[in-house]
């Protein structure tokens, strides 16, 4: 591959635009972080905000990328951003291609992102076991079937159908940002009704803070998923999670209330 100006490379990004890169490096970091040094994580960042231009894509050469992190007070040595290369490149995150200078010699490199691709849904067919909080209560509100009965029955073959036939119902950011977990068209559905059941009543939300609520619990409740918490019932869980947000905003919002009326 020659070597040339970052506009050339734009048919190699995986994104649609710079949000949608955002997203993915997002949750592979829920995946990865822990993975990576302190100053192996400097080293990423670095190569993230450069690779903004064409999103998910930078030819920065390495030192490059090494003085900018000094420059910003952040000093790493080259090869500890080599060794980010090499696990980055391991866990999936990223792949590395060569380019070539018109006398034929090696040029700098070009480092592509990968989009996300979760394991998440193996832990969750593995949990044999549930662990609950105890405040994690459903109180009749919303039932529903065990994650892994969600399957949608096609022609009586039991076949589940992605996240692209999701009803239009559900707003396409929470679809996109769900479907790197759960990419099945009915879970996308069912996680969306459960904001519309807690929010039923908070009449002065716009669609933007229902999403922005939606992905903010679905966050909460991958982390707790990750960290080890295992959840056989994933609709019931998110269910509290959504509800206990919604209870510490109205508590701020009352104290608040009270303190402007007090003062």
């Amino acid at each position: 591959m020659k070597a040339g100006n970052i506009e050339q490379f734009k048919h190699l990004s995986q994104f649609r635009d710079i949000r949608d890169f955002n997203n993915n490096i997002e949750q592979w970091m829920i995946d990865l972080k822990s993975k990576f040094t302190k100053s192996e994580l400097i080293a990423l960042k670095r190569l993230i905000r450069y690779s903004a231009r064409v999103a998910g894509v930078c030819n920065a050469k390495i030192q490059t990328l090494v003085s900018a992190c000094h420059v910003a007070g952040q000093e790493i040595s080259r090869s500890t951003f080599e060794r980010m290369l090499r696990k980055a490149k391991k866990f999936g995150l990223l792949i590395v291609r060569n380019t070539t200078k018109e006398n034929g010699k090696q040029s700098h490199n070009v480092y592509i992102f990968q989009r996300y691709q979760s394991q998440i849904s193996q832990i969750v067919s593995d949990s044999s076991t549930i662990d609950v909080a105890e405040s994690a209560k459903i109180d009749g509100a919303y039932k529903t079937n065990n994650l892994l009965e969600t399957s949608n029955n096609i022609n009586k073959r039991n076949e589940t159908l992605d996240a692209s036939f999701t009803s239009n119902r559900v707003p396409a950011e929470f679809r996109d940002f769900v479907k790197y977990f759960f990419n099945d068209a009915k879970t996308i559905e069912e996680l969306w009704k459960v904001i519309t059941i807690q929010t039923y009543y908070y009449t002065y939300m716009s669609i933007d803070d229902k999403v922005s609520l939606a992905i903010d619990s679905f966050k909460q409740l991958i982390r707790n998923i990750k960290s080890g918490r295992k959840v056989r019932n994933v609709f019931g869980y998110y269910y509290a999670i959504v509800g206990a947000i919604l209870d510490r905003e109205y508590e701020n919002t009352w104290m608040e209330m009270y303190e402007e009326y007090a003062s």
